[in-house]
């Protein structure tokens, strides 16, 4: 048997290791009950949570920093890009761009910050006879040093668009490759990431997937083309996964060598899902400070006086956590138009 294509392993948490051109994977897994009819929460005590920043876990759930909708009110990012997807429950988020959107069920919004942005990010609790659980990805993608000033982009990708590769197996068996970033041979055409990403520079090999793969079911993945990319696979869902050969005995991130194809091989009774995120380092120095991501401490300090002077723009929203009514339609309003865009099949 060849060599272990696993590079290193380690351990999973809400926030997720990751490999440069990637900051972090936030996963947030949150069983919220039934709404209050307000989009809060509804019959459960909130007095004895450190309300503005709850990360408790306390029955099931986060408040965030909200404090009465759970989630994250307006704050801002400068020097990287936000890529959100929700695959349970809904995302209501605005911004200082004038941006406005609803999105959940396999959405995607891919945010690039530049030079300064200030957003919410709010989870809408809109049903009262039933709970509403939330679960996302919430992935740090940097920014080079010539790119982390350029003027700030929203994008909505619609689950409905998002290629998608199905691979039947000899044995009848489906792994499903959700292609939200990258290319992937027999999968749609893929998307265009944000014009000024990372993962739009020719070199930089950007390739984020979501890997499912149903009981007994394999599939090969395919090497990365870059010479240079580094990739990371994080199993998070199901009982039973075997890597070229090898058992994995539970859920980690694996970072594995990038250009070998690999077998993957769902070995138990259940789902396996993992996210996969690769792509060519920027190989630059990063000093964060919060939500600021810049390459010196000067620059920080920079970003936070711009901040404290502008407000990256101001906020033009009466709230601070705005939501956006109780129907549960998706849309996006993007900035300066007054016309909704609402998913359509691709």
């Amino acid at each position: 048997m060849s060599a272990s294509p696993i590079i290193q392993t380690l351990p999973l948490g809400t926030q997720w290791p990751c490999l440069d051109p990637f900051l972090f994977c936030a996963h947030h897994n949150d069983a919220y009950p039934a709404g209050d009819g307000s989009m809060g929460v509804q019959a459960v005590e909130l007095e004895d949570r450190p309300m503005g920043s709850d990360f408790s876990g306390k029955d099931g759930f986060n408040m965030y920093h909200g404090d009465h909708v759970p989630g994250f009110p307006g704050h801002p990012h400068r020097g990287f890009e936000t890529v959100t997807l929700v695959r349970k429950g809904l995302i209501d988020h605005a911004d200082s761009l004038g941006a406005a959107a609803r999105f959940g069920g396999g959405d995607v919004q891919w945010v690039t910050a530049g030079e300064g942005i200030m957003h919410s990010e709010m989870f809408p609790l809109l049903h009262t006879d039933q709970p509403n659980p939330l679960e996302l990805f919430q992935i740090w993608l940097n920014l080079p040093a010539s790119h982390k000033m350029v003027k700030p982009h929203f994008t909505m990708l619609w689950n409905e668009r998002i290629p998608r590769l199905h691979h039947t197996d000899e044995a009848g068996k489906t792994t499903t490759v959700t292609v939200i970033a990258g290319a992937l041979d027999s999968a749609d055409q893929p998307l265009s990431p944000p014009p000024e990403s990372w993962a739009s520079q020719d070199r930089a090999d950007v390739a984020i997937w979501t890997i499912s793969l149903e009981p007994g079911a394999r599939w090969t993945m395919p090497g990365a083309k870059g010479t240079e990319t580094r990739r990371m696979l994080y199993w998070f869902v199901g009982e039973g996964l075997r890597l070229e050969g090898q058992d994995i005995p539970e859920h980690l991130a694996l970072q594995v060598e990038s250009r070998r194809a690999l077998e993957l091989v769902n070995t138990g009774n259940d789902t396996v899902e993992l996210v996969l995120l690769q792509g060519t380092p920027i190989r630059e120095a990063v000093a964060q400070y919060g939500p600021f991501v810049m390459n010196t401490q000067d620059e920080i300090r920079q970003a936070m006086m711009d901040f404290r002077r502008t407000q990256f723009g101001g906020w033009p929203w009466d709230s601070n956590a705005p939501v956006h009514g109780a129907e549960p339609r998706r849309f996006a309003r993007h900035p300066g138009q007054s016309e909704d865009e609402v998913p359509t099949a691709g």
